[in-house]
């Protein structure tokens, strides 16, 4: 498998505008190409554009959604397999442990060794940061429409009849 990264920052688009773009590509030996990832899907209209229909923003929300849930996904999957590894619990405890951490609630078996406390605590930070982050996601799309519509009357307003 190779790891191919294209970073083009401020690339201009057909109209002029100023995109960022990223791409990742997971290439398998075969020539198939596992994964990739565009900024160009999640961006959100400028404040000079008009408020995109209704079924747009539905769609938006559903990307955000998605790209939230992998960011949840990940962030359990590397608690789980910390706390099963360093932590010494079984599968369903390190999982439990994860999910009661990521989403803030505090531990539920004491770490016992001091990796599996250094583990912890830097999970436990981690984990802070994460449901931040995840919540803002998922909340972008929604507070953004709602600014986007608020200004875009403001405007109409101040043109006048």
């Amino acid at each position: 498998m190779y790891i191919n990264r294209e970073y083009d920052f401020l690339t201009a688009d057909n109209s002029g505008r100023n995109i960022n773009k990223i791409f990742f590509y997971l290439t398998m030996p075969d020539g198939f190409v596992a994964f990739s990832l565009s900024t160009d899907k999640m961006r959100l209209e400028h404040r000079r554009q008009k408020v995109v229909p209704i079924t747009h923003f539905l769609i938006r929300l559903g990307r955000y959604g998605v790209f939230a849930s992998l960011l949840i996904g990940m962030s359990v999957i590397i608690g789980t397999l910390g706390y099963h590894h360093v932590g010494q619990l079984h599968w369903i405890d390190s999982f439990h442990m994860a999910c009661m951490i990521l989403t803030g609630m505090g531990p539920v078996v004491e770490m016992t060794s001091d990796e599996a406390k250094l583990f912890s605590s830097f999970y436990a930070l981690y984990s802070g940061v994460a449901f931040l982050s995840i919540t803002a996601v998922i909340f972008a799309p929604i507070v953004h429409r709602i600014l986007h519509i608020l200004h875009v009357q403001d405007d109409n307003e101040e043109k006048g009849p």
